[in-house]
């Protein structure tokens, strides 16, 4: 695998060849995966399967394989990208896909972000169709400070209602759709919302 290099910034990423911006927009809800592809492989792919079986809208930045460029969240400047000012001005509320396989915890799903509440119900599902060796994560002290995903530059932070940040091994690959596959547990938190 190759090494993850840094990056300074979006407009310098989108520039790499064979990376490609997706957005579908459709309702207010929006999932994303910013590193997807050769960076954390399938979190598109769930993102964009999840999007489609709730309505939302979706935003995605995949790298081609091999391709391991990393940008703060923090950098991801709509300024930058016509596309990701597009999905954050249609959502209301953001759920961001991203990989997390960490060799000391590799079972662990974590969910940041500023919508605790969001975090907290989507923890409370995950708990409930997860094979008990997963380790569901929603207190925001028990994640560690880089994944916390709060500063207020964050895109998931960005929208009205702020978002959850969900962390993943691949070995959750195939729950991960299944997990976040109902809309109800989205709207819910939105007040019956979600649409439009």
């Amino acid at each position: 695998m190759n090494k993850v290099e840094r990056i300074a910034g979006l407009a310098e990423l989108l520039s790499l060849p064979g990376v490609v911006e997706e957005l579908e927009l459709r309702s207010t809800l929006g999932l994303c995966a910013r590193h997807g592809g050769g960076l954390e492989r399938a979190t598109e792919a769930v993102a964009r399967e999840v999007a489609e079986r709730t309505d939302a809208s979706y935003y995605a930045v995949i790298q081609p394989e091999g391709s391991r460029h990393h940008l703060s969240s923090t950098l991801f400047d709509p300024g930058d990208s016509k596309r990701l000012a597009a999905f954050l001005d249609r959502s209301e509320i953001v759920v961001s896909v991203h990989g997390y396989g960490r060799e000391d915890d590799f079972w662990a799903v974590l969910l940041g972000g500023t919508n605790r509440a969001l975090a907290h119900h989507l923890a409370g599902y995950l708990r409930g169709i997860l094979p008990e060796e997963y380790r569901v994560v929603d207190n925001v002290e028990a994640i560690p400070r880089p994944l916390r995903g709060l500063h207020p530059d964050n895109p998931v932070n960005r929208p009205a209602n702020g978002g959850c940040h969900l962390y993943t091994s691949a070995a959750a690959d195939e729950k991960r759709g299944e997990a976040l596959g109902g809309r109800r547990i989205i709207k819910k938190k939105m007040g019956g919302g979600g649409g439009g």
